[in-house]
């Protein structure tokens, strides 16, 4: 029951973001739910702040897409592909995929998903992560590292996965 219930979240999570995307997206001629979503002044949260020890968002939605048999396939540049498989660290705002105030498995988004003013971009702007010991939710900035995969053809529709992950300062 509890992988039925996972395998129902996070399609349903990233469906209702690129409905929300489409709803309001403020970006004229950008289509809804891609790049790196947009975090708007008016939100009671504050954005991410660049750190020069964390992989920028900047590099993980340089990736281009393809249509293929109906579905949205990602070209990922040499620059994406040579992180595959490093450690990595990575700033987000958490996406519980389960009920609890502790997760070992969430998403990391660009931008919250909390904020009524914030437009979620696409898959290129979410980070699976798996941990290895539960990471307290926060609505803050949460910060972990861990063994980085680039996903060329996930089931959900991502794009990004870390585990082993350890929260960090």
């Amino acid at each position: 029951m509890k992988h039925l219930a996972r395998a129902l979240v996070l399609p349903l999570t990233l469906a209702a973001a690129g409905a929300f995307a489409q709803l309001s997206s403020p970006l004229a001629g950008v289509p809804a739910g891609t790049g790196p979503g947009v975090h708007s002044p008016n939100s009671p949260f504050a954005p991410l702040v660049d750190r020069s020890d964390v992989l920028p968002w900047s590099t993980l939605t340089a990736v281009k897409t393809k249509v293929e048999k109906n579905r949205i396939m990602p070209i990922f540049p040499g620059t994406i592909q040579a992180l595959n498989q490093k450690s990595q660290r990575i700033q987000g705002f958490m996406m519980p995929l389960e009920p609890g105030e502790k997760q070992k498995h969430f998403l990391l988004s660009s931008v919250p998903l909390t904020c009524s003013f914030c437009v979620p971009g696409g898959p290129e702007s979410m980070v699976e992560v798996k941990t290895k010991t539960p990471v307290r939710y926060s609505m803050d900035v949460v910060v972990v590292q861990g063994q980085f995969a680039v996903l060329n053809d996930d089931p959900y529709g991502l794009y990004y996965r870390i585990t082993d992950a350890v929260a960090v300062k």
